[in-house]
């Protein structure tokens, strides 16, 4: 047995603890669950690694050493603690509480989450959430953010990621922008008749391109020249002020397609799905609340996954 093994000497110290107030090898299996020449292999063993003697054994009965009374003693404290350990996580994670900080961009904030949580706040009363509303990247670190809700391809990063959705994206314009510049036939005319509305990253500065994709083709056009913003909620309230053909995600355009505010340019030319992503720092794995809130986040997101409307 190799006693460097956590599990295995957990189960040395709980069979010795066992023997020593059983009185017997027989007894103490029975209470284990263990074939006796396990247990007596399980004390011989942990006896090799101390390098000492802690149980005498005679034919009827085994009587525990100075040093197996004093290594009994505290391995009752020890695994009292662990006890006590496991029986808070179990209570922490049948009711999670405290501070949790979640940082998210800002249309899936205020379309999707917000809506949704006054269900996460009856399900967890307890818990204090922060909610960061940004498209800006976010210091996990430095900021103490337990996790963060993003979209887009993923890049090299130590986070793990848990994919909750795809989203929709679609092309439109205002009615007004249309009336005075017309429906473009090609994506290509975007970039030439056309004013585009950009969204450009915090990151980098970069402004993404306009995707579109049809029977296999994909053409990307430039959305620089106009004017751009760097946050997903003002891209909207620019694209419903006119200032030109946008894509953006469907779920924060539908009512304003519904109502006839905005119209959708090239619908027959689709945009590559945006998935989105719960990530979180290895380290917090076991967040209690952490792991609540991307469990309900999970439910929460399939109800605009593109993949099962």
């Amino acid at each position: 047995m190799d006693m460097h093994n956590r599990m295995d000497h957990l189960l040395a110290l709980r069979t010795f603890v066992r023997i020593a107030e059983a009185g017997n090898f027989t007894r103490a299996a029975d209470q284990l669950g263990l074939p006796r020449s396990t247990v007596s292999k399980i004390i011989q063993d942990l006896e090799e690694h101390l390098g000492t003697r802690l149980i005498h054994r005679t034919t009827r009965r085994i009587t525990v050493t100075p040093e197996g009374a004093q290594y009994h003693e505290r391995a009752l404290r020890l695994l009292a603690e662990l006890e006590d350990m496991d029986a808070e996580a179990r209570r922490t994670r049948a009711m999670p509480k405290g501070r949790l900080r979640v940082d998210v961009g800002s249309s899936i904030a205020n379309l999707i989450l917000i809506p949704a949580l006054p269900g996460f706040q009856a399900a967890y009363p307890d818990i204090e959430l922060r909610l960061g509303v940004s498209d800006r990247p976010a210091d996990m670190v430095g900021e103490g953010i337990d996790c963060v809700i993003r979209g887009g391809e993923l890049a090299e990063t130590s986070l793990i990621a848990r994919k909750l959705c795809e989203l929709d994206f679609i092309t439109c314009a205002h009615r007004d922008y249309i009336a005075r510049h017309g429906l473009p036939a090609h994506p290509r005319e975007l970039a030439q008749d056309h004013r585009l509305l950009g969204y450009f990253s915090s990151l980098s500065g970069r402004t993404i391109p306009l995707r579109f994709e049809r029977d296999g083709e994909r053409i990307e056009i430039g959305a620089d020249g106009g004017t751009a913003v760097n946050e997903s909620t003002a891209h909207v309230t620019a694209l419903l002020a006119g200032l030109g053909v946008a894509q953006s995600f469907r779920f924060a355009l539908q009512r304003h397609l519904d109502s006839g505010e905005l119209v959708q340019v090239l619908p027959e030319w689709s945009q590559p799905a945006h998935p989105l992503y719960v990530m979180y720092p290895p380290n917090r794995n076991l967040n209690a609340k952490a792991r609540v809130f991307v469990d309900w986040a999970v439910k929460v997101f399939a109800e605009v996954d593109t993949r099962r409307i």
